[in-house]
């Protein structure tokens, strides 16, 4: 990832030269001596989770590593960088959670095992950096935000990037910012671009890999025959499958984009409009448009052989405040704000629109080092990482925090009841309760004997 792409797309998008303080890209700390930096815990090695580990192991310790396949497991663990310590391999997150001499987790698992493995890290006094979406459910949700509260000493930080680009543009803190700040008056309508989910077609049965054990994968959903596709990479992996990095298409592990990338876009939106606090998010869920690659029958797939999840969408999401928020898969990617004053579009390369035309000799007045800090709660400027490490040493709420990310995540899962059930849906963030007996049913899910969540 290019270091200083973003700031380079802002500035022609904006004609101003940016100022260092802005703009320039905030780097790990220095490397310390071993005994000043945390140790570290890391669940799930494929795709972010590994992506994540690389990168902690810049500014952090990692001395254990787990994984249920053993292929990502073994070459983790031979990475030059994450492999530097000679990391213990564990293929049983609990017994790596025994370990006192670790005081964070990074978990990039797939989401059904985000909320059940990060609330046990809580219970074994870790920190605890997860990837998003953090939950599978709105009842998860509850249950990771009320053990954050039990645990409130011990830092927790969610990884929606987008709060603090890695690349140091942060363009959507700048958007949050200038938005705040009044600069498109009050905001009418927002519109979140988001990708469309794949596709496949019939997956067939196969062998489950010998290195991997797909009984504990499916942790808390229910058993069902593993299925690969017969195309594979050269390295001899299937191209598709029910697992891996293909889980996110599967309603029975993830939501699709509309939860993968809604996570960023829904969150940036309601952070930005004051929309992520306690009760807070939308009241009603229209799916304007909402397209399966499977037959429904009463929001389930009639199929179970190939990916299901809401490939063409248009989720129309009204605020109680009137705002209306659409996600959609039919777009530039990024976030469309419009006000009385004018419309932005924000995406990870640029800032476009009117608006910032019109102050682009101004930005310095418009975006403070005060604002910096207060959109950080109160810390410097960093990105996700290190601003996670900064949260451990010193205390304070991360940049990305459990509070309000439950309240965009949830109105990720409700737009996705709303596409699966093909109506509209009417949701009380205030109670967390839906307005009919059969869009409750999606709120929980029972989870399989032996994975209960306590």
């Amino acid at each position: 990832m290019a270091k200083t792409s973003r700031r380079q797309f802002l500035q022609a998008a904006t004609g101003v030269a940016l100022t260092p303080y802005l703009f320039s890209s905030a780097q790990p700390a220095a490397a310390q001596g071993t005994s000043s930096r945390i140790q570290m815990g890391c669940v799930g090695l494929g795709g972010m989770g590994r992506w994540n580990t690389h990168r902690f192991s810049e500014i952090a310790d990692i001395v254990a590593l787990c994984d249920l396949d053993s292929v990502r497991l073994d070459a983790a663990a031979n990475h030059d960088h994450i492999g530097r310590l000679q990391p213990e391999k564990f293929k049983d997150y609990r017994r790596m959670l025994d370990r006192k001499d670790i005081d964070a987790v990074c978990i990039g698992t797939p989401d059904h095992w985000h909320v059940k493995i990060a609330i046990e890290a809580l219970q074994a006094g870790k920190h605890v950096f997860c990837e998003k979406p953090l939950t599978l459910t709105v009842e998860e949700g509850q249950l990771i935000r009320n053990a954050c509260k039990k645990y409130d000493k011990q830092a927790f930080q969610v990884g929606t990037q987008q709060r603090a680009d890695s690349d140091g543009s942060w363009l959507f803190v700048h958007a949050y910012i200038l938005i705040k700040k009044g600069l498109l008056g009050d905001i009418k309508k927002i519109t979140c671009y988001i990708p469309r989910s794949q596709t496949s077609g019939p997956l067939p049965v196969a062998p489950v890999p010998e290195t991997f054990d797909w009984e504990t994968w499916l942790g808390q959903t229910p058993m069902t025959e593993y299925r690969a596709s017969l195309e594979k990479h050269p390295d001899g992996t299937p191209r598709i499958s029910r697992s891996h990095s293909f889980y996110r298409y599967w309603y029975e592990y993830s939501g699709g984009t509309l939860t993968d990338w809604g996570a960023h876009h829904v969150d940036s939106a309601m952070w930005t409009i004051g929309q992520d606090g306690p009760g807070q998010g939308p009241i009603k869920f229209v799916p304007i448009m909402a397209e399966h690659p499977v037959p429904f029958l009463n929001g389930y797939p009639t199929m179970d052989d190939r990916l299901n999840t809401c490939t063409r969408f248009d989720i129309e999401c009204t605020f109680e405040n009137g705002i209306v928020m659409h996600i959609t898969s039919e777009g530039d990617n990024g976030i469309l704000f419009e006000g009385t004053k004018g419309r932005i579009h924000v995406n990870r390369q640029r800032i476009n629109g009117a608006p910032m035309e019109e102050i682009k000799d101004e930005l310095d007045k418009w975006i403070t080092p005060e604002d910096i800090r207060a959109a950080f709660k109160g810390k410097e400027r960093e990105w996700l990482l290190p601003n996670f490490i900064t949260c451990v040493k010193e205390g304070g709420m991360p940049v990305s925090d459990v509070f309000s990310h439950v309240q965009s995540v949830n109105a990720c899962h409700l737009a996705a009841i709303a596409a699966r059930l093909n109506r509209e849906v009417l949701y009380d963030p205030k109670t967390e309760t839906t307005s009919d007996a059969e869009s409750q049913t999606f709120l929980v899910r029972e989870r399989r004997k032996g994975h209960e969540i306590s």
